[in-house]
């Protein structure tokens, strides 16, 4: 159980932290745990701050741009239409506008590697940030095993003789490795793969205008042809439109695991509120942009966007229309990276998970366990086999196995935004009572309505959503890939609760103190450098890129 969720709502700041004895619950001011950080207790801010402002924005634009937006847009396109795809992406990417304002308030003010999962229990009740991290860290090992299994579908782009589970099982390995060498190598390294995925997304929207004007291979002009070819654009009634917000989730999702890099960001109070507030509208640029064009260029009935094994990507079609088989094969190789890269980044979202698990007393104390780089390695390997798990049943058939875990994934993303906007709505009731709302370093515009709105419509987005399961017949095993996640959440919450018997805990008692960041005489220093001409036009060139 938490140290600041017990039946009894501790608050260690209030009974007045020992540095030279013991806490109010016994614990010795020698463990790591427990030192002074400025005025602060720490708990879970232990990890090297190693990664720059540049690094932080760039894995939170590309970590999220992969299997959803270069695969999972066929699937919507084919069930929904273009129509049911781009309103689903316009909504789902306004929620996540305002989860991200709410998490980007609270991960400034405690910038540590649980992130919200840690918040939902300091701030609403220890059962609750159990389930809710548990939830999520099986989240980010499924989002893994997906990226692996998505290889082998695009992967037979190619005719080749190795086969797709090879591939899989060598960039697996590849996987482990990077996570598993200090941080600031990881952050360089998704830095140039996501960097790369953002220049191929810019090339494609451009490609795509081009494609729809007509500068294209004996389509003409196009225009908004396909969105009145057969059904379109609302393909499949009231089932087709719903069966699209999951997919929309799964791509979006990972957005708010950017906040988990905050543990491990040089200056957190001032680098995360401008990632949280530039990155969302480049990627809302980069997805409703897509969507946009992948609607108007490709019609929903074109053969293979609807078969789940299917290695075609609107993508490549779209770069197919425009030039010859080569740049299809170029932005598949584009897409092989990007997925590897969306891998990379669930894998260490979901180490920073079970590391916080760990720290929160809420799993075994080993997977807390650090390196001399400060990488919790334990926790990278257990991730890890748990991906390998999910990823070997792949002989169920890739495009199956892979509906499915994007399915899991893109609930499991909801279920976390929901939580976003509960826990949120708890943190400034607990700053507003406490005396504290000055402090924050970052206000979220859009509180008190944008943690509400978020909170219920994505309730009624999660219950509507499986509707395709029911329609027109049956399907047992779409519908528990739908809904399993719920009956998961409510069983673990219920049952840590009645284990550990915990209390929903008090604004007044609310920790509003451990591992609050203090501005270190680095982080002034690095203020006072952008204030130059040179450290002015760097900021500019890293808003860019």
């Amino acid at each position: 159980m938490s140290r600041f969720s017990d039946t009894n709502n501790t608050h260690v700041a209030d009974e007045g932290f020992k540095p030279n004895g013991k806490d109010v619950e016994g614990h010795s001011s020698s463990d790591p745990a427990f030192t002074i950080h400025g005025e602060h207790p720490v708990i879970a801010d232990r990890l090297a701050r190693k990664l720059s402002a540049r690094q932080v924005q760039m894995i939170a634009i590309g970590g999220t741009i992969g299997t959803g937006l270069f695969l999972g847009t066929g699937k919507s396109l084919a069930t929904g239409g273009p129509g049911s795809m781009l309103i689903a992406y316009l909504i789902v990417g306004g929620t996540v506008l305002m989860t991200m304002m709410a998490l980007g308030e609270m991960a400034a003010f405690v910038p540590i590697a649980g992130s919200f999962c840690t918040f939902a229990g300091r701030f609403v009740d220890d059962a609750f940030g159990f389930a809710l991290t548990w939830n999520y860290w099986f989240n980010d090992a499924v989002s893994t095993a997906a990226d692996l299994v998505a290889l082998q579908l695009v992967f037979a782009y190619w005719d080749t003789a190795m086969p797709g589970w090879a591939l899989s099982l060598i960039f697996w390995a590849v996987l482990i490795l990077a996570n598993i060498v200090t941080v600031r190598a990881y952050g360089e390294i998704e830095y140039w793969l996501c960097l790369l995925k953002v220049i191929t997304i810019t090339i494609f929207i451009i490609l795509g205008i081009v494609s729809n004007a007509g500068g294209n291979q004996g389509l003409g002009y196009i225009g908004g042809k396909n969105w009145r070819v057969g059904d379109a654009p609302f393909v499949g009634g009231i089932g087709g439109f719903a069966s699209v917000f999951v997919t929309a989730a799964f791509a979006y999702g990972g957005t708010e695991s950017i906040a988990i890099t905050a543990g491990e960001t040089a200056n957190p109070t001032k680098n995360i509120p401008r990632v949280v507030k530039n990155v969302f509208w480049r990627i809302l640029i980069f997805y409703i942009c897509s969507v946009l064009l992948i609607g108007l260029n490709v019609p929903y009935n074109t053969p293979g966007l609807s078969k789940r094994d299917s290695a075609v990507s609107p993508f490549t079609i779209i770069f197919q229309q425009v030039g010859a088989r080569s740049a299809g094969s170029f932005i598949n190789a584009v897409i092989v990276t990007s997925v590897i890269s969306a891998g990379n980044h669930a894998l260490f979202a979901g180490t920073r998970l079970l590391y916080s698990l760990a720290v929160d007393d809420h799993a075994p104390k080993v997977f807390a366990k650090l390196n001399r780089n400060k990488v919790p390695w334990v926790a990278v390997l257990s991730t890890s086999f748990l991906a390998g798990l999910c990823f070997g049943a792949s002989f169920i058939g890739a495009g199956q196995l892979w509906t499915w875990l994007q399915n899991l994934v893109g609930v499991s993303n909801q279920i976390a935004w929901v939580s976003i906007g509960i826990t949120s709505l708890r943190f400034r009731g607990a700053m507003k009572a406490q005396g504290k709302e000055h402090l924050l370093p970052f206000k979220n515009w859009t509180y008190p309505w944008g943690p509400w709105i978020c909170v219920v419509l994505n309730i009624f987005i999660i219950l509507v959503q499986g509707w395709s399961s029911f329609s027109p017949k049956f399907a047992a095993v779409d519908f528990v890939s739908y809904y399993i996640q719920l009956v998961v959440m409510l069983v673990m919450y219920v049952g840590w609760k009645l284990f550990k018997k915990t209390k929903i805990v008090s604004y007044a008692n609310m920790d509003l103190e451990s591992d609050v960041h203090t501005v270190s005489e680095e982080d002034l220093k690095l203020m006072e450098k952008e204030k130059t001409t040179a450290g002015k036009f760097k900021k500019v060139l890293n808003w860019i890129f």
